[in-house]
């Protein structure tokens, strides 16, 4: 007997899963949240979804952030300038401020993976490895910012929109120095193999940044979901994994419990990049400090979007349609249409599905290296919290 299925299940069937023949839904029955529902609801003892993570992070902050600034005030004065900016750390004139440093989740993961393996010990060898990861990170978003003409970032404009694209490009190779630098500098046997291991992992990430442009000059019927999830693991999955790894280093572990760590954070880096561009769309510009549906008046080819344009359904035809013309500022009515129609066919829940099926293979991996759920507490919320923002 056929399965009856609603309407959006319809939707979501329609849009072909990558390698997979005539596609599948690629449903867990895990639970992905949409950008913009109700908070979470508490567990059965009183603890709130997510506060784990939200703890770990602050912690973080805490081991991270000291070791971070010191960091940025080594730089000469105009590149610190820029740099503190970008943390959130000063105003554009240099004035202090108290602003928005970013989650964290990066160098959180590095202490996660560090204690998960090797215990308190490990995680206060890794803070350095931490640190430099961030770095590695903002570097990313600096360049990001200017290749994408993204003009805010932590509800504060963007390193390029104030500064100059000359300035943020020559800000983020600073940074990136600066993460050699630190790994270089620390005396920890595991500070080579990490220093690597992060070097490897920034080429990845060109890599993926690459493929996205690459792919951003093709005609949208000419994109595949495959390629597309390859480019978000360069570009995103693989410096989540490059963390988890890092940490696993600094733990002493074996080169198995390092790649299954690798693995997690690479599958978890995936349902992230999934969220993201679900929020990119759907998201509260309250919540993410962008303009809703920046994504789509850029017309950039998210998982949602190609996975949408894959369906074959009336709506796949109505968007391909819409992203054939370019965007007109102000035209809040047409990024509304867009969204409709990515959601119409089955975009939103593929990539929310598809999120769900990420984090499952990431829980496989990590209990290759972790057995004990107990010890992967941390790893596991910060995972689960990663599919759970809404910013």
């Amino acid at each position: 007997m056929a399965e009856f299925m609603t309407e959006t299940e319809q939707r979501s069937a329609a849009v072909p899963h990558p390698g997979m023949a005539g596609g599948r839904r690629g449903r867990t029955g895990d639970a992905v949240a949409d950008p913009n529902e109700e908070p979470p609801e508490r567990h059965p003892d009183g603890r709130l979804e997510g506060q784990e993570a939200v703890a770990l992070l602050e912690r973080t902050r805490a081991l991270v952030d000291p070791e971070l600034r010191a960091a940025l005030e080594s730089l000469p004065g105009s590149m610190r300038r820029i740099a503190l900016y970008h943390f959130g750390w000063q105003h554009a004139d240099g004035s202090p401020a108290t602003g928005n440093a970013g989650k964290a989740i990066r160098p959180a993961l590095v202490l996660a993976a560090a204690s998960a393996l090797g215990g308190a010990a490990a995680r206060t060898a890794a803070v350095r490895a931490a640190v430099a990861v961030e770095l590695v990170h903002n570097f990313t978003l600096l360049h990001d910012d200017v290749m994408d003409r993204d003009t805010s970032r932590r509800h504060r404009p963007t390193v390029w929109s104030v500064f100059g694209d000359a300035d943020a490009i020559l800000a983020g190779d600073a940074l990136q120095a600066l993460a050699l630098r630190l790994l270089a500098e620390d005396p920890h046997p595991a500070a080579g193999p990490a220093a690597v291991r992060l070097a490897d992992c920034v080429v990845e990430l060109c890599a993926g940044q690459h493929a996205d442009t690459d792919l951003e000059r093709r005609a949208p019927e000419e994109v595949g979901l495959d390629e597309v999830l390859a480019m978000a693991e360069a570009k995103t999955g693989a410096l989540l994994g490059c963390a988890c790894a890092l940490g696993a280093l600094y733990a002493g572990v074996g080169q198995e419990e390092v790649a299954a760590l690798d693995g997690f954070g690479r599958q978890a880096g995936l349902a992230f990049q999934l969220i993201d561009d679900v929020i990119g769309i759907w998201g509260d510009p309250r919540h993410t400090g962008k303009p809703a549906g920046a994504d789509l008046a850029a017309r950039k080819k998210s998982l949602p979007v190609v996975a949408a344009l894959s369906s074959g359904t009336q709506a796949a035809a109505e968007l391909a349609e819409l992203y054939a013309k370019p965007y007109i500022s102000g035209d809040d009515e047409g990024i509304a249409r867009t969204a409709l129609a990515v959601d119409r066919a089955g975009g939103r829940d593929w990539a929310q599905a598809e999120a769900a099926d990420r984090m499952a293979h990431a829980v496989q991996e990590l209990s290759r290296a972790v057995p004990a759920p107990e010890t992967a507490g941390g790893l596991l919320a910060l995972a689960e919290f990663v599919t759970r923002r809404t910013s």
